[in-house]
């Protein structure tokens, strides 16, 4: 239960009324009589499958803050600031009063969410109000009675996006922190006699594993622990992988599957090509899935001292790297010789910046500037003459960044403008060079009248809020 609600307004708008609806049982006391709540009452609340924390708070009146109402004033700042989103009503019926416009600058000062609900709008009588809210510059008014219940499923609409992004942010605060004491795996992938067991050799200082000029030496997928610069590694050497039209022996084929196991469970992965033939087809599949497990890529070529035209062939690898690995732009990619232990000091350095990208995490608030900022320069297309409007972003989770964007018609959204959406945020949050996945989300809303025709609102209520 990640969100919190703060319900606020001036005395005897309802406040309580819709504090005992969203908590589903008669829980405040609820009278014509104003400033009937004094302190803040907390309970669970439930708007169709959203559960948050709810706050109903005391009527909000301007006065000294020593009397008994400035105290409960300031208990009820201190839900404000303590909420996700605030709640702020006012009377339909009334409309917009002096005192409401008052607390209405007081809350867009504070700089918390508000979504400005006007109750009572049960009837004909309360449509003047509903259009006056417009004035307080809060947005659109969410028209409810919560003494009936009309109105519920825009205000499901309205927390949802609120609902999502608490979440979100909680499950990133409890998702496990990046520890940089902790061993950092490292698997090291690529064809047979790429040199992977060579290179680890060169890397512990001794022959630790079996070489030579046969290829598919190494079967196992074999796990070293080594220590660079203070910092505890765990090494993965993979058995060589073909193409699968000629892996034809079951032990080759086992070997195969322990290497993939080593991919799913690295962190970082190092795919040695040789640079005679680098960028075959084989290389190009293990890269493919290297990214499609999200992990982190460094692209090592091997064997470079023995290239003559090194200038040519480099600028042939890295044009070859942006066209063929667009999932990937600016993946580190560096040459060496694993034989002659060349290129390794670079080959850290370059594992421990995409691993350091690969841990990046985006706050909810940068994000949604950075949406609203990128929608404004290219909108959505409208398709079928509606315009899809992207309601917000939030990261859900790290390793690899993985970003969620929430629509209401998720499957109509074009692949290019998920691209472009994608590519912005590498431009804007700096994060080059490891897979970024952004997942588009739609949630139902139970209020729905075609799945719950008992739940609706009146022909001219509904058209209107």
């Amino acid at each position: 239960m990640a969100l919190t609600v703060s319900v606020i307004g001036r005395p005897n708008v309802g406040k309580s009324t819709l504090f005992n609806r969203l908590v589903g049982q008669r829980v405040a006391l609820v009278d014509d009589t104003p400033g009937v709540t004094r302190d803040r009452r907390e309970g669970d609340g439930k708007l169709g499958d959203l559960k948050f924390r709810v706050i109903d708070t005391a009527g909000l009146e301007d006065a000294d803050d020593a009397s008994l109402e400035g105290r409960m004033q300031q208990q009820t700042e201190m839900a404000i600031a303590e909420a996700d989103v605030n709640l702020f009503l006012i009377d339909a019926r009334a409309g917009v009063t002096p005192i409401d416009q008052y607390f209405a600058d007081m809350l867009r000062k504070s700089g918390r969410p508000v979504l400005l609900i006007a109750n009572k709008a049960e009837s004909r009588v309360a449509d003047a109000g509903i259009a006056e809210a417009y004035s307080l510059g809060l947005g659109d008014p969410i028209g409810i009675s919560a003494e009936h219940g009309e109105g519920m499923s825009d205000l499901y609409r309205a927390l949802e996006p609120f609902a999502a992004l608490a979440d979100a942010d909680a499950a990133l605060a409890a998702e496990e922190e990046y520890d940089p004491t902790k061993p950092l795996r490292i698997a090291i992938v690529g064809r047979p006699n790429a040199g992977k067991s060579t290179l680890i050799n060169r890397m512990l200082g001794e022959d630790r594993l079996l070489v030579g000029p046969e290829a598919g030496i190494t079967r196992d997928a074999i796990a070293v622990d080594w220590l660079w610069e203070d910092r505890k590694i765990k090494l993965f050497d993979t058995a060589g992988m073909r193409r699968r039209s000629r892996v034809v022996e079951k032990l080759e084929k086992l070997s195969v599957g322990e290497s993939l196991r080593a991919i799913r469970f690295a962190e970082v992965v190092v795919l040695m090509m040789d640079a005679d033939n680098a960028f075959e087809k084989q290389d190009l599949q293990l890269a493919d899935l290297v990214i499609q497990e999200g992990r982190a890529l460094v692209l090592a070529v091997n064997k470079w001292d023995l290239v003559e035209d090194k200038k040519e062939l480099l600028a042939e690898i890295k044009e070859k790297t942006a066209r063929l690995l667009p999932q990937v732009p600016g993946v580190p990619i560096l040459t060496m010789s694993a034989e002659r232990g060349k290129g390794i000091e670079r080959l850290m350095r370059h594992v421990f910046e995409v691993e350091q990208l690969w841990n990046t995490r985006v706050a909810t608030g940068p994000l949604n500037r950075w949406l609203l900022e990128a929608v404004q320069r290219h909108p959505p297309p409208a398709v079928a003459g509606r315009r899809i409007r992207i309601k917000y972003l939030t990261q859900t989770t790290s390793r690899p960044p993985t970003f969620a964007a929430f629509t209401q018609r998720a499957d109509k959204l074009p692949e290019s403008y998920v691209r472009y959406l994608i590519n912005g945020l590498r431009e804007s949050f700096e994060i080059p060079s490891v897979p970024l996945r952004l997942n588009l989300r739609e949630r139902e809303n139970p209020f729905d009248d075609k799945k719950n025709p008992k739940r609706h609102l009146s022909k001219s209520r509904k058209n209107k809020t």
